[in-house]
């Protein structure tokens, strides 16, 4: 890495604390959107509410989140990553602490509905900062060769922060209550924003003489001019439909139909979280030396319909006598923990690929419109599942889980530009 002189100097590992820092950001705010829905259960008893109002709080988060995040991937291009971290970081802290105050409920008081339907929504419009600004620190300090990696690497941090929620806080809800839980999770969100004050800076090349662009990182047109770019985003969205499916009413359906006790339960949300996780960091690796992104978000998206198509079969076989069956009970577990696995496995590929096409100095704005797409989905799919419950029951919720991977699958594949098609029909008559 090249440095100006008109810049600070820093030393070449510098890189690795900025990704460490996004990294921390993301986990401190996905323990809170991962890990709040693993105490779905504990919540609807808590607060007393019923199937259709547990699935409309849970999605008010991600409602909060899709609805900000656009606005935050622009600030981020427009000021730099550190400002809008420590930002969006610190007001988050802040409002987890206020929700311990008004909005936790306990043995003498149930806060009411509004309170807790307005403390999830304003986390998510503040803590929807920290994706796209972590997002657009990888692409300005890591080169192509590194991106897919470290971009992997930054997507751990979701199903970190889940299975860290997954494993810490229905034990914190069910012995300290809903007040601690929030406290824990202002307290991470203030320790990730002293990671970010310490050391995400804006890269030397930034900051000093300018270099000629590559094609990739100065693209002709902004990415929300960009055909291209639409369609990995909404691709992005509908494929995280069925991971948002296992993350929010995962422990329902472990509770519920197949009739697990907690350990159990949170077991299987920790395995799908690590699993997750590891394969990410695989996949980055993986496809940066093989150079077949489209491919491999194409087999995730294949894998996807199979598995969740099998999961409804299973949940059909196995009728209303599943607490009967401990094998059936075991194959659901092992089933919902694979499922949820392949579908979150791909998160870093296929940012890495969008981000690219947009280009690192608009990164931020490619990445918002991503993480809209992906939490308005987060609204809509946990708000949507007491319906389709309602109407045919699990079967229909795995088997709409399965569909939508489908429809992902040619999204994610961007189609190559008319420029660049007419590039290449000139090359090939040429050589002809």
């Amino acid at each position: 890495m090249t440095h100006s002189p008109l810049s600070p100097s820093y030393s070449p590992r510098h890189r690795w604390k900025v990704l460490a820092a996004g990294v921390a950001a993301n986990a401190a705010f996905s323990v809170a959107f991962s890990g709040i829905p693993m105490t779905a259960v504990l919540m609807r008893t808590g607060y007393q509410l019923d199937n259709a109002t547990l699935g409309l709080v849970l999605g008010l988060m991600g409602l909060g989140i899709a609805v900000s995040e656009l606005p935050w991937g622009l600030l981020t291009d427009r000021w730099g990553d550190r400002p809008v971290l420590l930002t969006g970081l610190g007001s988050t802290a802040i409002a987890l602490v206020a929700m311990a105050l008004w909005a936790a409920p306990s043995g003498q008081h149930i806060p009411g509905l509004g309170w807790l339907a307005a403390g999830l929504l304003l986390v998510g419009l503040l803590g929807g900062s920290v994706n796209g600004a972590s997002g657009r620190a990888v692409m300005t300090w890591f080169d192509a060769s590194e991106r897919g990696l470290a971009m992997s690497i930054r997507q751990t941090a979701v199903p970190l922060g889940g299975g860290i929620g997954a494993l810490v806080l229905p034990f914190v809800a069910l012995h300290f209550g809903f007040a601690a839980l929030y406290g824990l999770l202002a307290l991470l969100c203030a320790l990730s924003a002293l990671m970010s004050w310490a050391w995400v800076q804006e890269p030397p090349i930034a900051k000093g003489a300018p270099r000629a662009p590559t094609a990739a990182e100065a693209p002709k047109t902004g990415p929300l001019r960009d055909a291209r770019v639409w369609r990995i985003v909404l691709g992005i969205g509908i494929l995280c439909a069925p991971q948002f499916a296992v993350l929010s009413f995962g422990t329902v359906f472990l509770h519920d139909f197949g009739h697990a006790g907690l350990a159990t339960i949170t077991a299987t949300m920790v395995f799908t979280q690590v699993g997750a996780m590891v394969m990410r960091v695989w996949s980055g690796r993986w496809t940066d030396r093989r150079r077949n992104r489209p491919a491999y978000l194409r087999a995730c998206s294949a894998l996807s319909v199979l598995l969740f198509a099998a999961l409804a079969v299973l949940v059909m076989a196995a009728g209303t006598h599943t607490a009967d069956s401990l094998a059936l009970r075991i194959a659901l577990v092992v089933l919902l923990g694979v499922s949820g696995v392949c579908v979150s496995a791909w998160h870093g590929v296929a940012y890495t690929e969008l981000a690219t096409l947009a280009g690192a100095a608009r990164a931020g704005t490619a990445l918002g419109m991503a993480n809209t797409s992906v939490f308005l989905v987060c609204f809509v799919t946990p708000f949507s599942i007491p319906h389709l419950l309602a109407l045919q029951g699990w079967p229909m919720v795995w088997l709409t889980a399965s569909a939508c991977a489908l429809v992902a699958m040619p999204l994610l594949v961007p189609r190559p530009a008319a420029a660049d098609q007419n590039v290449a029909k000139t090359a090939l008559s040429r050589s002809t």
